[in-house]
């Protein structure tokens, strides 16, 4: 009841670290992945993970007009992995980048909340909306970072980042699902990672 405690569960494409102290309980770090990310055959066929992940930031990103944005972008190119929290990277510094949550319409914020309840709903209901308080009390010092190239239908990542979270969703590169006589193709939406 009243010494720290946890478990993790740990995989390729999934790593839980849930940590329990009296009432306080996180869910954090969180790695999860697929590749493939979309079941084709089968009972389960057309179940798709992260989709509701990678609609809502799609979404998000474009709700913001032109000058938000730009800010928000800061590459437009997409040839890379690009999470900056994945395994053996601890302590890692990420720079505040993007666009800030204070430069956003009250709309914008709702839909930028929304995103990140996607994220902290994989816990239980009440230690949820306890996270989700800590969030909405920190969205000021919240910024959202995008990458992406030209086409709107290519692969993507973004970051959200505060005080009380950092959450990184991103497209990456094919490790099995390409034709392996031919070079190694950049990011794909088949191969998702996020991190939390």
């Amino acid at each position: 009841d009243t010494e720290p405690w946890g478990w993790q569960m740990e995989g390729h494409h999934m790593i839980i670290n849930y940590f329990v102290l009296g009432n306080q309980v996180l869910m954090t770090p969180t790695f999860m992945g697929s590749e493939p990310n979309l079941v084709e055959t089968g009972d389960n066929k057309g179940l798709r993970t992260f989709e509701i992940e990678e609609k809502k930031g799609l979404d998000f990103y474009m709700s913001l007009n032109s000058k938000q944005k730009e800010k928000a972008t800061i590459f437009n190119k997409k040839e890379f992995d690009l999470n900056q929290t994945e395994a053996f990277r601890d302590n890692q510094i990420v720079p505040i980048t993007g666009i800030s949550a204070k430069k956003l319409s009250e709309k914008q914020q709702a839909m930028l909340l929304n995103l990140i309840a996607e994220y902290v709903n994989n816990m239980r209901e009440d230690q949820a909306k306890v996270k989700m308080e800590e969030v909405k009390h920190h969205l000021n010092e919240t910024n959202f970072t995008w990458i992406q190239g030209s086409d709107i239908n290519s692969p993507f990542y973004y970051r959200i980042q505060s005080p009380v979270i950092l959450i990184e969703f991103d497209h990456q590169r094919p490790v099995f699902l390409y034709d392996h006589s031919k070079p190694r193709p950049g990011p794909v939406k088949t191969h998702v990672h996020t991190v939390v």
